[in-house]
């Protein structure tokens, strides 16, 4: 389980929620390129956006694989979904100030 936060400017709700949709979605198609789907017992992902100025962006994911995929290190690969997650949430964030 990772936790990070960016500021950024107020958004309204729909810039809110297309931000959590998409950032979730490359989060989750990070990590299924990586393992495959067969092998993911639990992806559990979290976007939340809070505060009005600045605005704070939380990533979190909870990944379980099966034991098949016990070579993966799976805290590396939650890492770097996460950090994709928020390239992908600051990309979106500097587009729109």
């Amino acid at each position: 389980m990772l936790l990070d936060e960016l500021g950024f400017p107020e958004l309204t709700a729909e810039q809110i929620e297309f931000l959590c949709q998409t950032t979730e979605d490359t989060v989750r198609k990070y990590i299924l390129n990586q393992v495959a789907s067969k092998d993911v017992n639990q992806l559990d992902i979290f976007v939340e956006v809070e505060g009005t100025k600045p605005v704070n962006v939380s990533v979190e994911v909870e990944l379980v694989l099966t034991k098949q995929a016990e070579a993966i290190d799976v805290e590396a690969l939650v890492k770097q979904a996460v950090e994709t997650g928020q390239t992908t949430a600051e990309n979106f964030l500097r587009k729109i100030q």
